[in-house]
């Protein structure tokens, strides 16, 4: 019975973890440092985690290296899909909190 009803769930929502090929880009420089981590094949949603594989050994510094691996993409269920979005918009709501109060100029 429980098989059947994961098998059904997991028909509504897709699978819950994923293997991906992902190209990993990182440059280590005075003008930037950074890295990027693209899952090929596959649209992320709210939520969900993205694990790389075999990750690449960081560049020496003025280096920068593309990388071909796979990454493991963990799906988040509906909840914490509605969790995530409902936190993003709280931030952004606060966001355009800030910055509009008038200043107080003292005497």
């Amino acid at each position: 019975m429980r098989k059947a009803l994961e098998a059904f769930w997991e028909s509504l929502t897709g699978p819950r973890v994923v293997t991906v090929p992902c190209t990993v880009e990182i440059e280590r420089s005075f003008d930037s440092l950074h890295a990027h981590a693209v899952p090929e094949g596959i649209t992320l949603r709210p939520g969900d985690r993205v694990v790389v594989n075999n990750p690449p050994p960081v560049p020496e510094f003025g280096g920068a290296t593309t990388y071909e691996t796979t990454a493991t993409v963990y799906r988040a269920g509906p909840l914490t899909q509605l969790w995530t979005e409902i936190a993003a918009f709280a931030e952004l709501a606060e966001l355009y909190h800030c910055g509009f109060e008038p200043k107080e100029y003292g005497a």
